[in-house]
C-alpha cells in the first residue's frame, strides 16, 4: 500500500478502519534488537516540542558496512501550530530532511500539523488506523497499525509497534481522538516515544514488549502553558515513567518550545524549568538512567552497547 514494501503477515483489512493489510503481527523483537556485545552509536536530535530526529545504524547488506536509517517523530517542521507560537525559528530543513519514517502519536494540531506533513510528503506515515484514515483524506501517505501489530521500515530491519497512551482529556471534534506512543526496534537499539501520555500501568511491560532492555526513552516532561492538563506528565511523573521503564538514557520532550500567544512571560521561566526538573527528578532515582536535556536543534551522538 502507498508504494511501500511491507512484510506480508495480514493484520486487518483496510478501508474505513485504516488499518493497513500488510502490517506484520509476528516478528520476534528480541531477534530484532540489539545483539549482545554490539556496540552501536545512536544520534538524537531534538527539534523542539515532540519532534525528534532519531538516526539509527543498521547493517548495510550492500557494503558490509552500516547505513542510517532515519526516524522522525511528531513533525513540528514550520515555526507555529495553529495558535501556538514557537520560541525561536523553524527547525533547519537539513535537519530533518530525508526521514525514512515518520511516526505521529495523536492528531492535536501540535502534534500533527498539516504544513509540516506536506513537506515530507514522500514518507510513510505511521500512526493509529483511525488518525491514518483521517490523514489519509487529507492527502498524508499514512499508515495505520494497531497497537499490538509490527510495521517495518521499507527497505530496513527496523520495526515499529504502536503502545499505549493516556491522553483523552482534551478531544476534538473535527479529528479522531485516538492517541498512541511508539516502540522502535532496530539492530542498534530499543527506542520508546512517549508521545502524549499521562502514567498508566502498562509502563512496566514495555520492556517485554520491545523484547529486551529500552535504550532510550523519549518522554514528554511539560507542555505549551505553565499548567499542565489532563494526559500528560510533569517533570516528576516522567522520571518516575523511565524508572518504571527502565530505560538506560532519556531525552525529556514537549517542553520549552511552544506556548499561547500570550503565556510567554507568564510567569517568568516557565518555559525553561521542565527538562532541568526532569534530569534532577531522575537524579535522586536510581540513578540508572542518563538524562541529556537538549535545546531545541541539538543533538547527541549517544552510545549503545
Amino acid at each position: 500500500m502507498d508504494g511501500s514494501r511491507h512484510v506480508s503477515v495480514a493484520a486487518g483489512a483496510s478501508g474505513a478502519t485504516g488499518v493497513d493489510p500488510d502490517v506484520a503481527v509476528g516478528i520476534d523483537p528480541v531477534a530484532a534488537g540489539p545483539a549482545p556485545g554490539a556496540a552501536w552509536e545512536v544520534t538524537v536530535r531534538w527539534l523542539g516540542h515532540a519532534s525528534v530526529v532519531l538516526d539509527l545504524p543498521v547493517p548495510d547488506e550492500r557494503t558490509s558496512g552500516t547505513r542510517r536509517v532515519r526516524v522522525l517523530t511528531d513533525p513540528l517542521l514550520r515555526r507555529h501550530a495553529g495558535l501556538l507560537r514557537r520560541r525561536g525559528g523553524a527547525p533547519r530543513s537539513e535537519d530533518w530532511g530525508d526521514a525514512d519514517a515518520v511516526l505521529v502519536s495523536h492528531l492535536h494540531h501540535d502534534h500533527a500539523e498539516l504544513g509540516s506533513l506536506e513537506l515530507v510528503p514522500d514518507v510513510p506515515v505511521v500512526t493509529a488506523p483511525s488518525n491514518a484514515h483521517w490523514l489519509r483524506h487529507h492527502g498524508v501517505r499514512a499508515v495505520g497499525v494497531a497497537e499490538g501489530a509490527w510495521w517495518q521500515v521499507p527497505g530496513a530491519p527496523v520495526w515499529v509497534r504502536p503502545v499505549t497512551a493516556v491522553h483523552g482529556h482534551r478531544p476534538m471534534p473535527h479529528r479522531p481522538n485516538a492517541a498512541v506512543g511508539f516502540l522502535v526496534v532496530a539492530p542498534s537499539a530499543r527506542v520508546w516515544f512517549a508521545g502524549d501520555t499521562a502514567p498508566f500501568a502498562q509502563m512496566a511491560e514495555l520492556t517485554e514488549l520491545a523484547g529486551g532492555p529500552i535504550d532510550l526513552a523519549l518522554v514528554p516532561a511539560g507542555g505549551w502553558g505553565p499548567r499542565l492538563s489532563g494526559g500528560h506528565m510533569d517533570p516528576v511523573q516522567a522520571a518516575h515513567a523511565v524508572e518504571v521503564v527502565g530505560a538506560s538514557t532519556a531525552v525529556p520532550v514537549h517542553w520549552g518550545t511552544l506556548h499561547a500567544p500570550v503565556s510567554r512571560h507568564l510567569p517568568p521561566g516557565w518555559m525553561d524549568a521542565a527538562g532541568p526538573a526532569f534530569a534532577a527528578a531522575v537524579a535522586r532515582g536510581s540513578g540508572r538512567c542518563a538524562v541529556h536535556v537538549l535545546a531545541p536543534g541539538e543533538q547527541v551522538r549517544l552510545p549503545v552497547a
